[in-house]
């Protein structure tokens, strides 16, 4: 089992930055394929990045494709989430969550633990 707990999340304007931080439990996090989620008020969770256990292999879904970078060092068992150029529809709350699938996963189902969350905010 693994534990993550999601920090950096905040309110900022619109064009600003933030890094999103997941930190890990246990010492298996390289074992996992890890991702970030987000689920925005009245809206169903969505994908938001993947990142495969060496760290060789990332997906993006289109929204943020070009403005997100996923990351992860594996000595500090640490996954992170730059988020550049944000937008007011990037407003959520942000979840990290690993992956034990063999292939690197968008799904929701493939992730079998979540973080709690941190919210961002992007105001126009």
């Amino acid at each position: 089992q693994v534990q993550l707990i999601e920090s950096g999340g905040g309110l900022v304007q619109a064009g600003d930055s933030l890094r999103l931080s997941c930190a890990a439990s246990g010492r298996t996090f390289s074992s996992y394929n890890m991702g970030w989620f987000r689920q925005a008020p009245g809206k169903e969770r969505e994908f938001v990045a993947a990142i495969s256990r060496s760290g060789s292999t990332t997906r993006y879904a289109d929204s943020v494709k070009g403005r997100f970078t996923i990351s992860r060092d594996n000595a500090k068992i640490t996954v992170y989430l730059q988020m550049n150029s944000l937008k007011p529809e990037d407003t959520a709350v942000y979840y990290c969550a690993s992956s034990m699938a063999l292939l690197l996963s968008i799904e929701e189902e493939k992730f079998a633990y979540w973080g709690q969350g941190t919210q961002v905010t992007v105001s126009s």
